[in-house]
């Protein structure tokens, strides 16, 4: 029974009143978040301003409510851990490293791209933004790990990214020990390259490999999400029990899975009904922020959640981490929707 103290009455005097007729009496107890980090774009803040084609907007980082990350900060923080990442490498272009929400986050950086290749921060940044945007710093956006090393791997020009910077890439972030490795790219012109399959698995045994699924919903998964040792990552827009209209999905011909679904944005492509205030609230290029939509940014959201799980339990395998985090995602909704508190608990028990 729930009883509100009358107005005059002090707490002590009703509790002593109810005992003394036979009830057993306590506070309505108030429990807070552990984890709220000042970030503006963490819901629950002020909120970030942002200028789209609607006008100037407050923009939050719903993306992180929607996969409980809040509550896996919270959970790691009752355990007397940091919500930190293991060594994680992003395989993807140049990144603003001036940004202020990236500001000593790269321990260790390498292109792989040709000299002819012409290169770009934005995509980059707007990735890693997402996995580690450095969180209660009272600037920006907060990302899934707040703190950790960061090996950024330049392989993705404006053109796109070859088989040969590929293969070097993921074999560079495994020397410099990432375990796990994010790839936000992918084609449909092949579906098995045999150079960078041998790479990738190779790689698979150290480290957790995430990529982006695509974004045409006709083509099937993309390479190399469609590779079998690298987790498939598809978006869900302002609905989680329905795949964005971009995102990529098995077709009648290519019928490898999504493993995974996470928040991407809604209009990309055109989707009907959706608005870019749909979109994923990101980092951008010369220290802003914009609002972008894909498949590259659901990626990260997993890539992060696999950073917290093998630093929160250093002594996971990659093989261990990718089966916790599958097994725990939310299918409430029919999808397999990231579940971040529940990959971290099972992480850690």
């Amino acid at each position: 029974m729930l009883i509100t103290t009358p107005a005059g009455q002090s707490d002590e005097v009703l509790a002593a009143h109810l005992e003394a007729r036979g009830l057993s009496v306590q506070p309505d107890y108030v429990y807070n978040s552990l984890a709220v980090p000042n970030d503006p774009g963490v819901p629950g803040n002020t909120g970030v301003n942002v200028v789209t084609a609607l006008g100037a907007r407050k923009m939050y980082q719903t993306y992180l409510t929607r996969t409980s990350v809040p509550q896996a900060w919270d959970f790691l923080i009752a355990c007397g851990k940091t919500p930190a990442a293991a060594t994680t490498a992003m395989l993807d272009s140049a990144l603003d490293t001036s940004h202020p929400d990236l500001q000593g986050r790269i321990v260790n950086r390498a292109s792989f791209l040709g000299e002819s290749d012409t290169s770009t921060t934005d995509h980059g940044t707007a990735t890693t933004g997402v996995l580690a945007a450095t969180a209660d710093n009272g600037s920006g956006l907060a990302g899934v790990t707040w703190r950790g090393p960061l090996v950024s791997v330049e392989v993705l020009s404006e053109v796109g990214a070859s088989t040969s910077a590929l293969a070097r890439g993921v074999n560079y972030a495994v020397q410099k020990g990432a375990r796990v490795i994010n790839m936000s790219l992918g084609t449909t012109r092949v579906r098995s390259d045999p150079a960078l399959d041998n790479v990738l698995s190779a790689a698979a045994q150290s480290a957790v490999l995430v990529a982006a699924a695509g974004n045409t919903p006709d083509d099937g998964v993309y390479y190399p999400a469609s590779h079998p040792d690298v987790i498939a990552v598809g978006a869900v827009g302002r609905s989680d029990a329905t795949l964005a209209c971009y995102s990529a999905r098995p077709s009648a011909t290519l019928t490898r899975r999504l493993d995974v679904v996470a928040p991407g944005g809604a209009s990309y492509g055109g989707c009907s009904a959706a608005a870019v205030t749909d979109d994923m609230l990101l980092l951008s290029s010369g220290g802003g922020y914009a609002l972008q939509a894909g498949t590259s940014f659901s990626a990260p959201l997993v890539s992060g959640v696999a950073a917290l799980m093998r630093a929160a339990n250093p002594g996971l395998s990659a093989a261990q981490t990718r089966s916790l985090l599958l097994s725990s995602v939310n299918r409430a909704d029919g999808l397999p929707l990231l579940d971040a508190e529940a990959a971290v608990k099972a992480a850690t028990r």
